[in-house]
C-alpha cells in the first residue's frame, strides 16, 4: 500500500448505509496529509465510462476524488456516489462530496467540500460529525489566511490561477497568491487549483504548492491513466 493511502482491503460498511451510526475512517487524515493529486469530474454520462474512469485514474496516483456536477438530485447524486465509494474502496482514495453536507453524510464521505458561499464550517460540522474531513475554497490570501486557521476546516483551496470554463465568471487570480499562501508555511494541508495542466505544472511548483486539485486535464485526456501517472510523478518528485 502507498503510504498514507487507505487500505483498499479492510472492512468498510456500504458509503451509502451507515452501520449503527459508525463508519470507519481510521486513515482519513494521514491520507490527506499524504495526498498530491486530487480530481473533480462529472459522473461521465456522455462517455458512459465512469467505473472504468476512475480505476484508471485511481490506480495511477489520484488520492481524492470528488463528484461534482450541479443541479443533481440527490437520489441520483447519491447513485454516482456509490459507484465513486466502490472505486475509493478498491483503491484506497478519499472520496470527496462537493457543497452539501446531507448528501457527504448519507453517502458516508471521506470528504466535505465547501465553498465560500456554503454552509459554514462550524454548521456543516453539526451535520456530518467530528471525524470526517472538510475543505474550504478560497480565491485570494485573505481568505486562504482564514482557511488555514478556520476551526473544523482540515484543508483548504486556493484558486483559480487561471481562468476555467470549469468555474465561468471566476477571476484568475494568478500565481502570487499561490506563493504568499506558500510562504504562510501553514500546518494544514493546501491545494492549488485552477487550470492545471502538463505544460504549467512546473510554475505551480515553482510558486511552492505540492498539492494541486485537477480536472480537464485527466477529464479530456485521450489516456487519463498516462496523464494521472505522470503528474503523480511529478508531484512526488517535488517533494
Amino acid at each position: 500500500m502507498t503510504a498514507g493511502r487507505l487500505d483498499a482491503h479492510r472492512y468498510y460498511p456500504a458509503r451509502h448505509e451507515w452501520l449503527d451510526g459508525w463508519v470507519d475512517r481510521s486513515g482519513v487524515r494521514e491520507a490527506l496529509s499524504s495526498a498530491r493529486l486530487y480530481l473533480c469530474t462529472d459522473s461521465r454520462r456522455r462517455q458512459g465510462d465512469l467505473p472504468d474512469f476512475l480505476d484508471r485514474v485511481l490506480s495511477n496516483g489520484v488520492d481524492i476524488v470528488q463528484l461534482r456536477e450541479k443541479n443533481l438530485e440527490a437520489a441520483d447524486e447519491l447513485a454516482a456516489l456509490r459507484i465513486f465509494g466502490d472505486a475509493c474502496r478498491r483503491h484506497g482514495a478519499l472520496l470527496a462530496v462537493n457543497d452539501r453536507a446531507d448528501v457527504a453524510f448519507a453517502a458516508a464521505a471521506d470528504v466535505l467540500h465547501l465553498g465560500q458561499r456554503d454552509l459554514a464550517p462550524a454548521t456543516a460540522r453539526r451535520i456530518v460529525g467530528p471525524d470526517m474531513l472538510i475543505g474550504r475554497s478560497s480565491h485570494s490570501i485573505s481568505e486562504a489566511t482564514i482557511g488555514s486557521a478556520e476551526r473544523d476546516v482540515d484543508y483548504f483551496c486556493i484558486g483559480p490561477i487561471w481562468s476555467t470554463p470549469t468555474k465561468p465568471g471566476r477571476r484568475q487570480i494568478g500565481l502570487e497568491p499561490i506563493s504568499a499562501v506558500n510562504a504562510l508555511a501553514p500546518v494544514r494541508p493546501w491545494f492549488a487549483i485552477g487550470g492545471i495542466d502538463e505544460t504549467n505544472l512546473d510554475q505551480v511548483l515553482a510558486a511552492g504548492a505540492r498539492r494541486i486539485v485537477v480536472v480537464r486535464v485527466l477529464t479530456e485526456a485521450a489516456d487519463p491513466a498516462a496523464a494521472a501517472a505522470r503528474l503523480a510523478d511529478r508531484l512526488r518528485s517535488a517533494g
